[in-house]
């Protein structure tokens, strides 16, 4: 199933408006987009995936946060940053600092670190994406990018490197320190919960 049948319906559902008691219409909450982007196929630069992974395993937040696994879709994930109030993106950058250091940067400042490796010359990077949406002039008010200095991004077929995979869930706590700051009630999941479960049904029985 390709990423837009699994997220754009997704990305337009929080903005469905319901009457109020009242009869007035109003909006839903502001939409908070939890995003990792990279390529798994190239060992540390396949960060930002693996911590949105662990984190929509391990965690759970309020109705309007979506955790997404972006990749390296590009142009796919553009309707995904044109109707996020806020966002959050997991990646590895280069920041110029000692392998496995972790990052925070925000707004204009974080674009300069949302690069992902296509796979040709023909796919969209992820900064590219996030430029034709602000040219569009629908992009988060708020962006926050969470990312690792990478030991190696060319490494075909390797995993993350020890001292990368150390920060995986020292960057899930800086993410959820931003979703408490904007009302998002970042939790753990109860022991034995299953995401995928809850997503797509109970599972067939054995």
């Amino acid at each position: 199933m390709s990423f837009l049948y699994e997220h754009v319906p997704q990305a337009f559902a929080r903005y469905v408006i319901a009457p109020t008691d009242s009869g007035a219409r109003i909006q839903a909450a502001p939409r908070i987009v939890v995003l990792g982007i990279g390529n798994v196929q190239w060992g540390d630069a396949g960060f930002g995936m693996r911590a949105i992974e662990r984190m929509k395993a391990g965690w759970q937040c309020a109705p309007h946060v979506d955790m997404v696994a972006g990749g390296i879709e590009g142009r796919a994930l553009l309707p995904l940053v044109e109707t996020a109030q806020r966002m959050i993106v997991f990646n590895a950058a280069d920041f110029h600092r000692a392998p496995g250091t972790l990052c925070v940067r925000e707004d204009d400042e974080a674009i300069r670190y949302l690069g992902t490796r296509p796979f040709n010359l023909h796919q969209m990077d992820f900064a590219d994406t996030f430029a034709c949406a602000q040219l569009k002039g629908k992009y988060p008010r708020e962006l926050v990018l969470i990312g690792v200095q990478p030991l190696a991004l060319d490494d075909y077929g390797q995993g993350l490197r020890p001292a990368i995979s150390a920060q995986l869930d020292p960057a899930i706590a800086l993410a959820c320190r931003w979703l408490r700051r904007w009302h998002a009630r970042p939790r753990p999941r109860p022991p034995g919960e299953n995401p995928l479960a809850r997503e797509d049904g109970p599972p067939a029985p054995a």
